[in-house]
């Protein structure tokens, strides 16, 4: 029963922090409050009643989005705050900063809980959140990349629909209403935004430019370019536009072709990168006493390190070799 005493102390002193720092976000005054407040002076005295949130009838679920809601203030304070969530929104994921702030230190807590109950030392628990906080930026990376590879793939069709809704005499913004219509997802989403932001008087251009620093895509930034340099100079723009989706479409064909021809080389560099990590983390949780000189002595240490490395001149010369440029 003593061994759980440290862990239930943890866990009481995590839940005390974040009822502290959720009383702190409800109390704290926002932009919006010093609004409202201000125009109740001139409305006597009367607040604007305040949107009521749309239960979904799952306790949990409405618990954890007032809990949410309530810590947005606090997060959005941050620089930092902001480039998450807009890592996340290049992602492709619905999730507000502060719920993946919450889900990434709950991983971390519940991971370290487990390594502390495998191991009965509260240094196996220290750098498990930091490890979960490395692997969340890995994932979004990787989703991002994901998202990105899928944009690039539905580019081509989607600039011939632009280049058709010109031909039909539509203007660009119309055109770019019409592919958030009928386009799917992710680029759909793109240019549904970049609509929006049309609408509420952002010029097309500007429009154009953000959707570019959102996906990085050469391929769709070598099309805002040439539209904007067609809104500068003129010329048939639809008639640039089908040129232009040609050449993306051959673009992505050889993409495709490349990955095709390196997926052996790439598939054999992850084995090779993963197989003695994957082997290390296998001993160290089956058999510990044989693998405890590794991490106990000195030399050990060493031999952990230069196989380390080892592995990241691999895999970056592995890299450096299956990724060609088009």
């Amino acid at each position: 029963m003593t061994d759980f005493l440290p862990l239930l102390a943890a866990v009481l002193v995590a839940c005390f922090l974040l009822c502290w720092v959720a009383l702190i976000a409800t109390r704290s005054r926002t932009e919006a409050d010093e609004v409202a407040r201000r125009l109740s002076a001139y409305m006597g005295g009367q607040r604007p009643a305040q949107p009521e949130r749309i239960k979904s009838g799952n306790p949990l679920r409405d618990a954890l989005d007032s809990f949410t809601d309530a810590l947005t203030p606090v997060v959005s304070r941050g620089s930092y705050a902001g480039k998450l969530a807009e890592d996340i929104q290049k992602a492709g994921l619905r999730l507000k900063a502060s719920e993946w702030m919450l889900i990434v230190a709950g991983v971390g807590v519940a991971v370290g809980g487990i390594f502390w109950l495998r191991f009965g030392t509260v240094f196996a628990f220290i750098p498990c959140p930091v490890v979960v906080w490395i692997a969340s930026g890995i994932f979004l990376r990787f989703r991002q990349t994901r998202r990105t590879r899928a944009f690039e793939g539905q580019l081509g069709d989607t600039i011939i629909l632009l280049s058709n809704a010109l031909k039909a005499g539509l203007s660009f913004a119309q055109a770019m209403a019409t592919v958030a219509k009928n386009a799917s997802p992710p680029i759909s989403e793109e240019f549904a935004r970049a609509t929006r932001e049309i609408a509420l008087g952002i010029p097309v251009d500007d429009a154009l430019q953000h959707m570019v620093q959102r996906n990085k895509s050469e391929d769709f930034d070598l099309m805002v370019t040439a539209v904007q340099i067609q809104r500068v100079v003129g010329g048939n723009l639809a008639e640039i536009l089908d040129t232009i989706a040609y050449t993306i479409r051959e673009r992505v064909r050889i993409h495709g072709e490349i990955r095709t021809i390196t997926a052996q080389a790439r598939m054999s560099g992850m084995i090779i990168t993963l197989l003695p990590v994957g082997l290390a983390l296998f001993l160290f949780f089956v058999e510990p006493s044989y693998f405890a000189p590794m991490v106990k002595e000195t030399l050990g240490w060493v031999m952990l390190a230069l196989g380390a490395l080892s592995i990241l001149v691999g895999t970056a010369i592995i890299q450096k070799i299956v990724r060609i440029q088009v």
